[in-house]
């Protein structure tokens, strides 16, 4: 790795070796599907915070190793519920209900949330470790405009006025990767017939955020270019820094991972380098007295190669229920 990873390791300190469970079934009568779940934690460690994953289209509890599995080995505990967009439940996006999956999705994290008890008592040694006053989400694509709606963000109905407020004040930072800005006529054909709920307002959102986009990152569900993906951080009041990966398309690097069709990028050290500032990102956004971030922040700015750049408007800082 780079020197510039290392120097973000010595920021971080060393990892934690990792228990992994799933699929672990939450409580979640009246879904077609039982909600489960994978939760991922350091085997030694207290007061451990909660990070709640979104996974993107089609993807799965088993997803997103690169990501989920470096933010346990560093302190939290990730759970990682499948939504019903996925894959391995055979879901199509002419399905019927599929519309309302977005809503959906936001409620599987609600539901984690709401059963921490379930997920604290089911994984071996973690009982009594969790500090469940500290909880943040952080998701990627289409898990991250689910993010967002947890964060304060609200979709814009077809009379263009915003929709539900679905955040939770439980949830106090998140990371948006790759995420879908505003809707609208800028949207391709495809995108406002299959997909009408891809249309935010970012107003809303105040909740500590870390905006994530590659610079590359051209979608074919709009016609705005790799700008699209910036949104929110230029329209909401909550997203205090915007990291923008040089060379990254969608998959930023390969999060879902490595190998996996998805993946038109592949970079570890892309990877390594997002792993470690969305680590810093978290720790200090849930711990005012923490300072991972900004050293982060000035270890980027001093690097030689930084292969990325982060605009911020300030100090991080949680926000309470």
């Amino acid at each position: 790795m780079s020197d510039l990873v290392t120097r973000l390791d010595i920021i971080l300190g060393p990892p934690a070796p990792v228990v992994s469970l799933a699929p672990l079934a939450l409580d979640s009568s009246g879904r077609p599907h039982r909600l489960e779940v994978r939760v991922s934690a350091p085997v030694t460690g207290t007061d451990l915070p909660v990070l709640l994953f979104s996974h993107g289209n089609g993807w799965s509890l088993d997803g997103y190793a690169p990501l989920t599995a470096f933010w346990a080995a560093h302190g939290f505990v990730v759970v990682q519920p499948t939504h019903l967009d996925s894959r391995r439940l055979g879901t199509k996006m002419d399905d019927p209900g599929f519309g309302d999956i977005w809503r959906t999705r936001v409620d599987d994290l609600v539901q984690v949330i709401d059963q921490l008890d379930a997920v604290e008592s089911s994984v071996p040694g973690l009982a009594g470790r969790v500090d469940r006053s500290r909880v943040a989400a952080a998701g990627h694509s289409w898990g991250g405009q689910t993010v967002g709606e947890l964060l304060g963000a609200r979709v814009i109905d077809e009379t263009g006025v915003p929709g539900d407020d679905l955040s939770d004040r439980r949830v106090q930072a998140g990371i948006l990767l790759a995420t879908a800005g505003t809707g609208g006529t800028e949207l391709a054909p495809f995108a406002r017939e299959h997909l009408p709920f891809m249309n935010p307002s970012f107003e809303t959102l105040t909740t500590p955020t870390l905006v994530v986009a590659g610079d590359r990152d051209d979608s074919p569900l709009t016609s705005r270019g790799p700008e699209w993906m910036a949104d929110a951080y230029e329209l909401s009041p909550g997203a205090t820094d915007l990291l923008t990966l040089l060379g990254g398309e969608h998959s930023l690097g390969g999060i879902p991972g490595y190998e996996v069709a998805e993946t038109t990028d592949e970079d570890p050290e892309r990877v390594a380098l997002l792993q470690r500032l969305t680590t810093a990102y978290l720790r200090s956004a849930l711990d005012p007295t923490d300072s991972s971030w900004q050293a982060a922040r000035e270890t980027l700015d001093d690097s030689a190669d930084p292969a990325g750049r982060i605009d911020s408007r300030g100090r991080v800082g949680r926000r309470d229920g």
